[in-house]
């Protein structure tokens, strides 16, 4: 096995490990590297759906999407679309997936299935080393306080994408968490807010809880927080979606880049409630 380190805050290629290996020791091998590294990727894996599945079994329940359909035979896997010509792209900007549930999704694994020749790379960035790396005064603030988040409507998921389509619910939903998470498998605290789907903070007033949020995004998106992946063809992503936020680069469609298709399919394994 070979370990190729994306960035020093995050982030690793692995070499030398079948992902079609659901054997207890080499599922045990692939959670380490992922504690370890927070976002692991895999080039070269030729796994059917079905396999897919089979893996993300290994690492949790799963869990199907609030709003968006999953594919007919596997209704966990929702496939990501963007049309050549469509000028949105789903999951631009920076977010913790599904934050908005009351057990949000605990790990993602990502694979590639059309990838455009040029652009559509994805950014991750560890929150764990947000909170480390955070003003001590601004650390003071938010000790002990909770977010709302929340999930923007069904129309936010389909809506503005051709080719993703509606599951029929309608339901907003809405949630309070820590704003400071602890990780149970790493043992270590992680900022916990996102720009998409975090509202406000309890118990403060707008122009006070705007302030400081504004403050606590700025901070969790610097660049030596982060690492990018360029996507190939049957590469896989996981990531631990409780201390990683991520950001889907959308520099690929006309009037902001190259007109091309991008086709992803997407497991989450549901996670716990966060504190």
């Amino acid at each position: 096995m070979e370990i190729e380190l994306l960035s020093g805050a995050l982030g690793a290629e692995i070499k030398g490990v079948d992902l079609k290996d659901t054997s207890s020791e080499n599922i045990e091998k692939i959670k380490n590297l992922l504690f370890e590294h927070k976002v692991i990727f895999f080039r070269n894996q030729d796994i059917n759906q079905k396999e897919q599945v089979n893996l993300s079994k290994c690492l949790g329940p799963l869990e199907t999407h609030a709003y968006v359909k999953g594919l007919s035979k596997f209704p966990e896997i929702v496939r990501i679309i963007k049309d050549p010509f469509e000028q949105n792209a789903w999951g631009e900007g920076w977010h913790s997936d599904v934050s908005y549930n009351k057990e949000p999704t605990m790990f993602v694994v990502l694979k590639s299935v059309e990838i455009p020749p040029i652009g559509g790379d994805t950014m991750f960035s560890n929150m764990e080393l947000a909170y480390e790396t955070l003003d001590k005064k601004l650390k003071i603030k938010i000790e002990g306080k909770k977010a709302i988040h929340d999930s923007r409507g069904s129309e936010f998921f389909t809506e503005d994408y051709n080719s993703m389509k509606s599951n029929g619910n309608f339901d907003l939903y809405r949630n309070e968490h820590p704003i400071i998470r602890t990780n149970p498998d790493s043992g270590k605290k992680a900022l916990y807010v996102n720009t998409m789907y975090t509202r406000e903070i309890v118990g403060l007033d707008r122009k006070e809880s705007d302030s400081i949020l504004n403050e606590l995004y700025k901070h969790q998106e610097r660049l030596d927080l982060t690492c990018r992946f360029k996507w190939t063809k049957n590469a896989v992503a996981i990531w631990d979606n409780r201390s990683v936020i991520h950001y889907a680069i959308a520099d690929f469609y006309p009037k902001r880049g190259l007109g091309h298709k991008r086709v992803m399919d997407r497991i989450a394994i549901r996670g716990e409630q966060p504190f």
